[in-house]
């Protein structure tokens, strides 16, 4: 009892609260377009616009292709996009995109760039890939809180009846089945990157209807098999199986061949900062050649593309001409830039992170697994930043908690989370953790929110291979073109490094 007692008894006296976000009150100067005459004129022969992973994997691309006359701009004052990363005296934590799953063995442009960064570090004499495992989960990956105490994995285990059981075992071997699916082109049915992927009849069916009726359809009713579909599909896409497409459903789970490694199956590339070390890995190839805090307004395309962008940090506007111009950023900027509403009917999802630092002694004697899911929860649960810390963790520990806000309008969602103040954010997060940890807030030192208005497309019926999709894609005149991952209708690190790859490649 005094251990209890003593957990009981450390009531935290005072909880620093902050809130942090991307920079929209700039971004929605475009509605404005309130900017000086410009000052200042710059020349390059490709300019990059977006500083995120499409924008990057150009920037690669180029440099690899020995196109060295290129200038990426970014309106925030960091590169990466989703991939960014805040930090503490305690550890990095992730401020969007947390971990890279092990590529199929067909993306070897992926691959490539794995072998550069040092994460994978070749091939051992069987050809097995050699991992450097310091930078993929540790045990315990992942934990479920399912009828009042953790369990081992996120599938619904204990207690379930057979006919979930039943439906768990013909779910998966249904999407085993799925994952090995060609047309007779001997293209896959789902693959990675959605570019790749089969266009017969009966796979744009499936991409036409919604996961849930397809489901329904298949005469899966199991609760417990239902949950984590619509997890599955909140943790990727952002939206639950209500407003994803079929397709995208099962893309979840048969996309990803599991064909790279026969030795690691299960684990994924992680760490305490999430994908902004992927993000950093892009560096070399834009050190001198980016400027931060540049907002792109204006575009002028005649023998050459014109675009004026506003420096926020020098409070004046530039002009830069270009041969061409790639804008590696997501559809509903490029409307307010150039005008164009080929994409006015893209869905983007908005999410919270929260980041919560907490004194050593939460948790007890469970330990934390990298990634923590809360069964029946809204939200997708937290993962724990210093899991891959090799030393004893003697301070505080910093958790991420991830919630998209899944629903019907993505437009209201944004509203409501911009106008939430720090004290709503912290009931929300907090109702949703205390179903697992009823005494948490005893133990929470700070907690930063951190708002992500536009974080991701969604997937819903028609995005991925739609008519409007496919349009936003086509380039301007041979002297704009475009890449980001809402062109792919799935916003993953694998999408968008081949949406900047790819378009580049166009462009030159």
């Amino acid at each position: 009892m005094l251990p209890f007692l003593q957990y009981c008894g450390k009531k935290v006296k005072s909880l620093l609260l902050k809130i942090t976000g991307t920079n929209h009150v700039l971004g929605h100067r475009l509605w404005a377009k309130d900017f000086p005459q410009f000052s200042e004129v710059i020349h390059t022969q490709y300019l990059i616009v977006g500083g995120g992973i499409s924008g990057l994997s150009a920037s690669r691309f180029l440099s690899l292709n020995n196109k060295k006359d290129y200038l990426l701009l970014e309106m925030e004052n960091h590169l990466g996009g989703n991939s960014s990363n805040g930090q503490n005296q305690f550890s990095k934590f992730p401020l969007g995109a947390h971990y890279l799953p092990l590529p199929n063995k067909e993306n070897t442009e992926i691959i490539d760039f794995l072998k550069e960064c040092e994460i994978c570090l070749g091939t051992d004499k069987n050809g097995e890939p050699v991992l450097d495992e310091y930078q993929m989960t540790f045990p315990q990956q992942e934990r479920l809180f399912f009828r009042n105490s953790w369990q081992n994995d996120i599938v619904p285990q204990r207690g379930i009846t057979k006919e979930t059981q039943k439906e768990l075992t013909r779910f998966f071997k249904m999407m085993d089945t799925f994952r090995e699916k060609k047309d007779i082109h001997g293209k896959y049915w789902f693959t990675i990157p959605v570019h790749d992927s089969s266009r017969e009849d009966e796979v744009v069916k499936l991409e036409n209807m919604f996961f849930s009726d397809w489901l329904k359809e298949q005469n899966y009713h199991s609760e417990e098999l239902l949950w984590l579909l619509d997890y599955s599909c909140r943790d990727d896409y952002g939206l639950g199986l209500d407003y994803v497409s079929a397709w995208a459903g099962i893309h979840y789970f048969a996309g990803r061949k599991n064909n790279w490694s026969k030795t690691y199956k299960d684990q994924v590339f992680t760490w305490p900062e999430g994908n902004a070390r992927l993000a950093q890995h892009f560096s070399k190839y834009t050190a001198g050649k980016h400027l931060s805090g540049h907002l792109v307004f204006e575009v002028k395309i005649n023998d050459n593309v014109e675009v004026l962008s506003f420096d926020s940090v020098q409070k004046k506007t530039k002009k830069i001409i270009a041969d061409k111009v790639l804008f590696a950023t997501p559809q509903f900027v490029n409307e307010r830039i150039l005008g164009d509403k080929r994409a006015s009917s893209f869905h983007y999802v908005p999410w919270l992170l929260t980041t919560i630092t907490l004194k050593n002694e939460f948790g007890g004697d469970e330990e934390l697994a990298w990634d923590n899911v809360i069964y029946g929860s809204s939200g997708l649960g937290y993962i724990y930043d210093q899991h891959q810390n090799l030393n004893q963790n003697l301070g505080e520990k910093v958790i991420t908690y991830y919630k998209s806000f899944s629903g019907n309008d993505c437009r209201k969602a944004r509203k409501e989370l911009y106008a939430m103040k720090e004290a709503e954010l912290k009931t929300l997060v907090l109702e949703d953790l205390k179903k697992a940890h009823p005494l948490i807030e005893d133990f929470i030192v700070e907690m930063q929110f951190h708002k992500i208005g536009h974080a991701m497309i969604a997937p819903v019926p028609g995005q991925i291979f739609g008519r409007k999709t496919q349009a936003a894609k086509e380039p301007i005149g041979q002297k704009v073109f475009f890449a980001h991952s809402d062109l792919s209708g799935i916003s993953i690190f694998e999408e968008a490094f081949y949406q900047g790859m790819r378009a580049a490649e166009q462009m030159i």
